[in-house]
């Protein structure tokens, strides 16, 4: 018995150890002087990727926060989620997102439009995870990025984003994120790219109603950002999340309605000087047990 739990106890820091190097030697080939624009992601991206840690609360948009926990999927789903950031029309954000399952490894396709017609910024990205063994999920997505102003044209560029999941329990789970660690440079003199983010996110499932994670950001030219958050389902088909994200000191909260295989999410977010962005999430899952 011994003898096992030190072999399992082996593969965990041999698979962690060689994670920390990949993602280090990410990070050394990503520092330049370049200046780097800030990635635009939603305002309440924290609740729409909260699950990602987690084995009993994970959902289709779960691996927009970390590709790897697409492979912890169960069964095909597809999601939409728009917000209206500070109630205003010109900075409205909808989102989609696809998960396929497979038999070898799972399937996602994500995409992303932030603007109005007089700016505007859009985003396609096409992501794979698979599980190596029990304890480890990984996964990687290629992004394809552009913007366009109607007056001065458009831009596009090419990036991508590695996650990797760690098992720890049953019940807790770690993961490393980065995105756009190389390339993703914008403009034919590539004088300006898509900023770097290197994430590190844990989670714990206290059990099928409750759980709690939370994510440490870093991203290029931005302060360290935390993201906290709990999700507790009061009966199968009724669930509340709330969080908050120390850089921008906001909250957000959110109730879920589970109704077969369709499932409504109410959202809001609070900016102390911004205000409220409110939001609306729909996800449908193929195959899903009737309640």
């Amino acid at each position: 018995m011994l003898r096992r739990w030190n072999l399992v106890t082996f593969l965990k820091f041999f698979y962690l150890k060689k994670l920390l190097i990949f993602f280090s030697v990410l990070a050394f080939f990503a520092a330049g002087n370049l200046s780097a624009q800030t990635l635009r992601r939603p305002v309440l991206s924290a609740y729409t990727g909260l699950g990602a840690y987690s084995n009993q609360h994970i959902d289709v948009f779960s691996f927009t926060s970390n590709q790897a926990a697409l492979a912890g999927l169960q069964s095909s789903a597809v999601g939409v989620f728009g917000e209206r950031r500070f109630l205003l029309d010109e900075l409205n954000n909808f989102s989609a997102a696809v998960g396929l399952v497979t038999k070898s490894g799972n399937i996602g396709v994500k995409g992303n439009y932030f603007g109005s017609s007089d700016y505007n910024e859009t985003q396609l990205g096409l992501a794979y995870a698979r599980k190596l063994g029990q304890k480890l999920d990984v996964g990687v997505q290629f992004n394809y990025s552009a913007l366009r102003i109607p007056t001065y044209g458009s831009a596009s560029t090419i990036s991508f984003e590695a996650g990797a999941i760690m098992h720890v329990t049953d019940k807790l789970l770690a993961g490393i994120h980065v995105s756009n660690p190389v390339g993703g440079k914008y403009g034919k003199n590539e004088e300006e790219k898509l900023s770097s983010l290197y994430a590190f996110g844990i989670g714990y499932d206290a059990s099928e109603k409750f759980m709690i994670s939370a994510t440490i950001e870093k991203e290029e030219d931005q302060p360290v950002n935390v993201n906290a958050g709990f999700q507790y389902k009061f009966i199968k088909q009724l669930l509340v999340r709330a969080g908050f994200s120390s850089a921008t000191s906001s909250y957000w909260a959110g109730v879920g309605l589970s109704l077969q295989s369709f499932r409504l999410d109410l959202t809001s977010s609070f900016h102390p000087q911004l205000g409220v962005t409110p939001g609306l999430m729909i996800i449908y899952q193929f195959n899903a047990k009737k309640d």
